[in-house]
């Protein structure tokens, strides 16, 4: 019974994305990676030029991939800095805006990667939220949380450590200044 009350609070508190998401994730398996990747690209422009692929987007989980490609390689081959801190940025932002509410405005507030290693092949990357985090989204007016990720290459290694920051804060209402 307290799972079904808990399942009932998240869709009552389901924001616009996390409304499309779930109808994506009930299309057949294999067409849901390509939607997902297509409602994301479509909205955040700069990650669809990394080639950002979306394996999974729950509300407590994200798992992305980038494949080492030609457009993405930095001066000695491997995948460049800037497009894995894309990478992490785009896990940890999609699983924090899956539980921000429609009234609030998501900020990423801070980002720190620790470049370890070079990376070896392409990366996959993977984002969580618990569920007391997701509960302080949903019931404060404003606040931050930091949102785990990992990315690991294709060596099984983390090459990156990373901490990304995202605030919360309502939205403001009434018209815009046009001067």
């Amino acid at each position: 019974m307290q799972t079904s009350i808990n399942l009932s609070k998240t869709l009552l508190m389901a924001n616009q994305f996390n409304n499309i998401v779930s109808k994506i994730n009930s299309a057949p398996s294999f067409l849901r990676s390509f939607l997902l990747t297509k409602l994301f690209t479509s909205k955040v422009k700069f990650a669809g030029t990394s080639g950002i692929k979306i394996n999974e987007i729950t509300n407590h989980k994200t798992q992305l991939f980038l494949a080492n490609k030609k457009s993405v390689q930095n001066h000695i081959g491997g995948i460049h800095a800037i497009a894995a801190a894309v990478l992490a940025e785009s896990a940890t932002g999609i699983v924090f805006g899956m539980n921000v509410p429609n009234s609030k405005l998501p900020l990423l507030k801070s980002m720190q990667v620790n470049y370890q290693r070079r990376m070896q092949g392409s990366l996959s990357a993977v984002a969580q939220l618990t569920d007391e985090q997701i509960k302080l989204i949903e019931q404060e007016d404003k606040g931050s949380v930091f949102v785990p990720v990992t990315i690991e290459d294709e060596s099984g290694q983390s090459p990156i450590e990373c901490q990304m920051e995202w605030a919360w804060v309502t939205k403001k209402s009434g018209k815009k200044n046009t001067s």
